[in-house]
């Protein structure tokens, strides 16, 4: 049975008159006018739970195959929503009046076990072998890469934090060296994760300089399992990206092996406090490494609504439309379709039903774009396509909304995001949650540094202020006794499941509580005349101050 939306429409003209009565005695946060404020409060958004039901009930059936990227799936999804789109009168938003902007994606399937070799200082050469002592992947400019007699040095973590005081590069020039890096960031950085202990850092860094390979040091057995398993896996990349010419991994024992004696304590103070210039490892790294490649044709979609005075900047809601298609084999039952209801229907179905708020509400001061990316479940491929090449330059976007995956519970106290504490987004939509009687949360699990892991990651990577809500716990009706337990039964029995499919009993609730706010959010900056902007101690604030120049 589907629930009767939060927001029924005889509660709407009180609801209004709340958020402007809070919004007229709470202080504001910088970049948000009381005026925008004051028309996102008023404004009225229907959302329906029967139409996100519809959405989900056709994106999750059979017939779309899991919406694999390239396949039936994505032919099928994308006609869905450009129908819908053009249902509701809204504008194409790619160029040259299209609807879709071309993500070309290559498949990485190794041909054969990688080959390498070490010759230390002494001259004598040592095999390395595949998935016992090293890792390798080709990167996306050659799938053939035979190089030999490459230098290697170690810089510590790969990174390169002024405002934290920590560098491990400094001047260092790696044109033709390999870099062997630590996974993850100093520990001074805290214990969950952040950009700097993330791939792309990783790879910029180590880019910046000419490093022809980078090589993660995995110290705990468990992440070096799972480094191995991964290797001999097929992988995508965006066609053209900027990578270095091949990736890898090692294990603890094969880099004190290649660092020598004194390797230990180069690693104690790479952890201690940055090395200020990696140290090289006296010997030299030869690879062979041959993998088949296959070219994925595949798109994101763009819809947008003009800004009425400010058409030349932008917010973007963004939701990925794939899943991971078919499983290898089918289950006891038959099944072998990850119907991907859930992950990311539910999204996909939100970031309509956000067009056809805006659609019906006040005209934006901004232009809006909903942004339906692809290839998310292979590596938020779609959107660091888009971030690559964007249709609205970066530095004219305001902020980036994400909607992957709708919370599917009762009410809630807490409105849950990831990255609690990144930028001025969020203390938007906590005055809107205080309307509701909730407050605005971390997402219970920053271990897992989910903010890094989904498509608004490569905005927040460009520069643009970017926020993703999730599933709250703190129910009203049990508190976190009854929702912590609710979301993680959930996820375990549906996350990538084949069970993942459309049901007719969704609770809707939440849902709608949190697509109301994520609606006045949007609102609130897309009429604001200044623009949001990152906590001081958000990672990303060097990249905004660029890009604030290119804008200005």
């Amino acid at each position: 049975m589907i629930r009767r939306s939060f927001f029924a429409a005889s509660a709407l003209p009180i609801l209004a008159a709340l958020a402007l009565s809070a919004c007229a005695t709470a202080p504001l946060p910088a970049g948000a006018p009381t005026d925008a404020f004051a028309v996102a409060s008023a404004a009225h958004p229907q959302f329906s739970a029967q139409r996100l039901s519809d959405h989900i009930k056709y994106l999750a059936s059979d017939e779309l195959e899991g919406r694999f990227p390239g396949q039936i799936g994505e032919r099928l999804t994308l006609a869905y929503l450009q129908a819908q789109y053009e249902a509701m009168g809204l504008e194409p938003g790619g160029r040259d009046v299209s609807w879709l902007q071309p993500v070309d994606l290559v498949r990485f399937t190794p041909a054969r076990a990688p080959m390498a070799t070490w010759k230390g200082s002494d001259g004598v050469a040592l095999a390395l072998t595949s998935g016992t002592d090293i890792t390798l992947r080709a990167g996306p400019a050659d799938p053939q890469v035979k190089l030999d007699g490459l230098p290697v040095v170690f810089a510590g973590y790969g990174v390169v934090a002024p405002e934290r005081g920590w560098d491990d590069y400094g001047s260092a020039d790696l044109t033709g060296k390999v870099v062997v890096v630590l996974r993850g960031q100093p520990a001074s950085m805290g214990a969950d994760p952040n950009f700097y202990g993330s791939t792309t850092h990783k790879m910029q860094e180590a880019l910046k300089r000419g490093a022809v390979g980078v090589i993660t040091l995995q110290e705990e057995a468990g992440r070096w399992r799972r480094a191995v398993g991964g290797a001999t896996r097929p992988q995508m990349t965006v066609k053209g990206s900027k990578e270095t010419r091949f990736t890898g991994a090692i294990d603890a024992a094969t880099a004190e092996r290649l660092g020598g004696s004194a390797f230990a304590s180069v690693l104690t103070r790479a952890k201690a406090g940055g090395l200020g210039g990696p140290v090289s490892l006296d010997g030299t790294l030869s690879v062979d490494i041959d993998e088949t490649t296959e070219v994925i044709h595949s798109n994101n979609l763009l819809a947008r609504i003009p800004g009425a005075k400010r058409p030349d900047e932008y917010v973007i809601y963004s939701a990925h439309w794939d899943h991971v298609g078919k499983a290898r084999q089918p289950d006891a039952t038959g099944d072998d379709i990850y119907n991907g209801a859930w992950d990311n229907a539910s999204g996909t179905a939100g970031l309509i039903e956000m067009a056809r708020a805006f659609k019906a509400g006040p005209a934006p001061e901004r232009t809006v774009v909903f942004l339906h990316v692809t290839a998310e479940e292979q590596g938020l491929l779609g959107s660091e396509a888009y971030a690559a090449d964007p249709v609205y330059p970066l530095e004219r976007t305001a902020a980036d909304i994400n909607i992957d995956m709708l919370p599917f519970t009762p009410a809630t106290r807490d409105v849950a995001i990831f990255g609690v504490g990144k930028s001025e987004l969020e203390d938007i939509l906590g005055r809107f949650a205080a309307v509701q009687g909730r407050v605005v949360t971390g997402d219970g699990y920053p271990e897992e540094g989910f903010y890094y892991r989904s498509d608004h990651f490569n905005f927040a990577a460009g520069g643009v202020p970017a926020l993703m809500p999730w599933t709250g716990r703190d129910f009203v009706e049990g508190g976190i006794e009854a929702g912590k337990p609710y979301y993680e039964g959930e996820m375990a029995k549906y996350y990538h499941q084949l069970k993942d499919e459309w049901r007719p009993d969704y609770d809707f609730t939440a849902a709608l509580q949190n697509l109301d706010l994520l609606y006045r959010l949007g609102l609130t900056v897309a009429d604001s005349t200044t623009w949001p902007a990152w906590k001081p101690t958000a990672e990303f604030n060097a990249i905004r101050d660029r890009s604030s120049d290119q804008r200005r």
